[in-house]
């Protein structure tokens, strides 16, 4: 690999970032939501968890290239969502400091300004499985101080449900985890060349900040590699996160 290949973008540090959130896991339904975290989950599977199970998001098993390697009917689809055994990383229109997600409307549901996608699964998602979140847009239009309707259940409203964890936020800028007072977001990392004072300027309310910051580790050789030239040849990440 030649020595400009080494140097990783924005969105191959956000692609590290996001398969890291799988790392340890063990045998569960990788459910990502979004491309870059799709590519995090095949080059996790790929490299450091290999026992992770892939889906082609219908009814088969899939290996990272797509080979089929087993069914997952829709009955068995549903054990693994409401056991536990599936960590999904979604997206967020709105995000409050308590892990609260809203995919639906902005502004009042009664009479929104405007219509997103509803709220399909989330609230199953978050209250049966282990749940992560990538934001490729870090602004004060996704982290709120208040969701406009809540999609995904956070800490403040959980109730104790079993199988309620809320594991981490992946944005272009950084991680945020819920380590914070009141199991609030807490910033832990940031990608390389931005700083804890752009995160809190580009966040509506006050983050929680870790003693001690990390940087996002780079990418290895051999996973720019896999990266490049193996899951996203035509550099669609790049679309998502520039830089």
């Amino acid at each position: 690999m030649t020595e400009a290949m080494t140097e990783a973008t924005r969105a191959e540090h956000c692609v590290i970032a996001c398969a890291e959130e799988w790392r340890g896991d063990g045998e569960v339904l990788a459910s990502p939501m979004g491309l870059i975290p799709s590519i995090g989950a095949r080059l996790a599977r790929l490299t450091f968890a290999p026992e992770l199970l892939l889906t082609d998001g219908e009814a088969l098993l899939v290996t990272p290239d797509g080979t089929v390697e087993g069914w997952l009917p829709y009955r068995r689809h549903l054990t693994l969502v409401t056991g536990g055994r599936r960590h999904v990383m979604m997206g967020a229109s709105q995000i409050d400091r308590h892990g609260n997600q809203n995919i639906s409307c902005v502004g009042p549901w009664e009479r929104p300004v405007r219509q997103l996608l509803g709220v399909r699964g989330a609230p199953v998602n978050t209250l049966n499985n282990p749940v992560s979140y990538w934001v490729p847009r870090h602004s004060r239009r996704v982290f709120v101080e208040r969701v406009d309707m809540v999609c995904g259940v956070g800490h403040d409203r959980a109730a104790g449900a079993r199988y309620h964890a809320l594991r981490r936020v992946v944005s272009d800028l950084g991680v945020l985890d819920f380590g914070g007072p009141g199991r609030t977001m807490r910033l832990v990392a940031v990608h390389p060349g931005v700083t804890v004072e752009q995160v809190r300027e580009a966040t509506s309310f006050e983050p929680a900040v870790a003693d001690e910051v990390a940087v996002t580790r780079s990418p290895t050789a051999a996973e720019l590699q896999l990266i490049r030239e193996v899951i996203d040849p035509g550099n669609a990440r790049a679309r998502e996160v520039a830089g």
